[in-house]
């Protein structure tokens, strides 16, 4: 779909009206044509959290960005009392509802298999006695399963913080059903992208919304109910002549608060997950803070950092993507880089392809070996490429969906990826361009002084711009 008729979709007086009802109270994000398939996501606006509250700011947001094309949008899980500023998307009291989801991700090769999971999550939830509050969002290459938020008593969400319960379902359900799942799992490893399903849940996530369209492919969201899973075909998301149940608004309050209870005393919520002491009695949940004391459970509360395998990867691929302005590639390289570092750590040496290119005329260069094999150099630093023009190391590609499982994974629970990688290609801006060509002097003088520091350096450390474009991404 060109530019136009983007657009014009997102005009249509039904995918308005379905976008802007879910987004409400929800922290928005935007992907954008801009470069390519190298696109760019949005969050913040002015450095506020982006925000969808009526069809005249979603019209507006169409204006501001139609110049870099608008391509898919998203919302957060979570549902917010406020959005004013961006600490307010830190506080855990700030949530009101989350939506549990399970992200069943693969290929379109495979998309009746991932029905089949999908259906296998669906009984799950049967047995529970949730079924009315259900629903389902075929996200382009996989299925969105959604239990609607509404589904839990305030009552319950009074006792339990709204993610706490969310995180603690989505997990319990995959917990229940993970041998079958892996049973349909491994009819597809044969393909580029297997199927799976993780839960995705955390404190700044966010899913496809109904009727955005796909990132890549011009598939639609489109919401269906679960006694429609046997009929489901792909061409209900044809953006042209999409078939979308609206229904994905129906719930039965109290329904969901049976299996809340159930598990929460299995998984504990998330927020144990990542330093909270989380004691679960009767029903009850007491949050404290832990304390030295013969009398309680010593329990040291720490904040969660990143750690240098992922600060690495990600410096390396925005290092990258600024020279060349390939997405794709620059996560190849980055994970690559990444993994070469660990490895001449361990063996305490460094594998250095010797022969470079004069970096001066051509910072970016492609040689191909005595026996056929080739080698890109960034600078003065070489990796070999596969046929495909992804860098390899021992052979092993390392692909965009390797960074994205190995580092966009394990960076999201800590900060927002798209924050992360923003701000790393404004802190990459600061140093001159021979630094970025230069394997040494990228090493030491921009990776060593903020891998055991990047929130505090590079995230929060960052004076921001106002009053141009660049506030916006």
């Amino acid at each position: 779909m060109q530019k136009k008729q983007i657009l014009a979709y997102y005009s249509k007086d039904e995918v308005k009206k379905e976008i802007i009802e879910y987004v409400k109270h929800r922290w928005v994000a935007l992907y954008t044509l801009k470069g390519g398939n190298s696109g760019l996501f949005i969050r913040y606006l002015r450095e506020r959290p982006l925000k969808i509250e009526s069809e005249n700011e979603f019209l507006q947001l169409l204006k501001r960005f139609g110049g870099i094309v608008p391509r898919t949008i998203y919302a957060s899980v979570n549902i917010y009392k406020k959005m004013n500023s961006v600490e307010d998307l830190d506080e855990k009291d700030n949530i009101l509802y989350t939506t549990p989801v399970w992200d069943i991700d693969g290929s379109i090769n495979h998309w009746r298999e991932i029905i089949e999971v999908a259906r296998i999550i669906v009984e799950e939830l049967e047995k529970d006695g949730v079924t009315k509050s259900v629903y389902l969002l075929w996200s382009g290459r996989g299925i969105h399963v959604h239990i609607n938020e509404h589904a839990f008593s305030r009552d319950l969400l009074t006792k339990f913080n709204p993610l706490d319960v969310a995180y603690s379902i989505v997990d319990y359900i995959l917990k229940r059903s993970e041998k079958r799942i892996q049973e349909i799992a491994k009819k597809t490893v044969d393909d580029e992208r297997p199927l799976k399903v993780e839960n995705e849940m955390d404190l700044k996530r966010v899913f496809t919304v109904p009727l955005s369209l796909h990132k890549y492919l011009d598939y639609s969201a489109v919401c269906f109910k679960p006694n429609e899973i046997d009929s489901f075909e792909l061409e209900w998301a044809n953006p042209s002549k999409m078939r979308h149940n609206k229904n994905w608004r129906e719930y039965s309050e109290s329904e969901a608060d049976n299996l809340a209870i159930v598990a929460l005393k299995e998984i504990g919520g998330y927020f144990k997950r990542v330093g909270d002491v989380r004691d679960i009695v009767g029903g009850k949940t007491e949050t404290k803070k832990a304390k030295k004391t013969s009398k309680t459970v010593k329990h040291e509360v720490k904040e969660k950092k990143i750690g240098r395998f992922p600060i690495m990867a990600l410096v390396q691929a925005a290092r990258y993507y600024l020279l060349t302005g390939d997405l794709e590639k620059a996560k190849s390289f980055g994970l690559n880089r990444a993994i070469f570092y660990a490895w001449a750590k361990y063996h305490g040496r460094e594998r250095v392809i010797k022969k470079r290119p004069d970096i001066k005329v051509r910072p970016i260069a492609t040689e191909t070996t005595s026996v056929g094999k080739k080698i890109v150099y960034v600078g003065d630093e070489g990796s070999y490429i596969s046929e495909k023009g992804l860098f390899t190391i021992g052979g092993k590609e390392q692909t965009p969906s390797d960074f994205d499982k190995n580092v966009v994974h394990k960076i999201e629970p800590v900060v927002p990826f798209d924050e992360a990688w923003n701000k790393t290609i404004k802190y990459l801006k600061q140093f001159p361009k021979e630094v970025l060509l230069s394997q040494q002097k990228f090493y030491k003088e921009v990776y060593v002084p903020i891998r055991d520091a990047f929130v505090e350096k590079v995230v929060k450390g960052e004076k921001k711009k106002t009053g141009t474009l660049l506030d916006f991404y």
